[in-house]
């Protein structure tokens, strides 16, 4: 696969900006899917596709800002950039607010519209390893026993081994053991790894 993974779903009712748009990211090696409406995108919608969108504002019936509550309702967090010859000052707030990736004004430069698609890639790219990663770590965190839970908790508090067992009435040699158990079962090489792991879900 490409080292832009995933694909640019492009949204215009203008079928020659579809056309000019989808050829200039293919020749690129970046893949699009094109939508004549956000209907059909909508409609179309796959819960594990992956990229960004890339949506004209105003289109018939579903506008661009209309698609992008749509997507915030049903929690699809896809990268949205927006591009229009039709924007004014209120609807890039509102688009940017409802958290649009980027707003770029027809016609732009194609070297800065391919920047921005790349960014919105990536970014997507990025929050799919960071929930992959979290999900890796909540499966690991799940196989700790309930004392291994409440050591760890104390650890990352900044507890040492003496306070630990005088807290938890065991001995400072088993709250060793119990620290060796966890940073085995997280697949962590130090103290600081799984106080990072800790912070990290708070």
């Amino acid at each position: 696969m490409s080292e832009q993974e995933g694909t640019v779903f492009l949204i215009d009712d203008d079928r020659a900006v579809r056309d000019s748009l989808s050829l200039l990211l293919a020749l690129n090696g970046i893949r699009t899917q094109v939508f004549a409406n956000a209907e059909s995108f909508i409609e179309t919608f796959v819960a594990d596709w992956r990229g960004c969108v890339l949506t004209d504002l105003r289109m018939p019936g579903m506008t661009g800002l209309d698609l992008q509550a749509v997507l915030r309702q049903r929690s699809i967090n896809l990268p949205i950039v927006v591009l229009t010859a039709h924007g004014d000052v209120a609807t890039v707030r509102t688009a940017l607010k409802n958290g649009a990736f980027d707003y770029l004004e027809k016609p732009i430069e194609d070297h800065l519209l391919l920047e921005v698609l790349h960014n919105a890639l990536r970014a997507d790219r990025e929050r799919h390893a960071s929930v992959a990663s979290r999900s890796a770590t909540e499966q690991r965190l799940a196989r700790l026993t309930p004392r291994e839970r409440e050591v760890l908790a104390l650890l990352a508090s900044g507890h040492q081994n003496v306070d630990i067992a005088a807290q938890l009435r065991i001995s400072p040699r088993t709250v060793e053991v119990h620290k060796a158990r966890i940073m085995e079962k997280l697949d962590s090489q130090s103290l600081a790894d799984l106080i990072r792991i800790v912070l990290d879900r708070e």
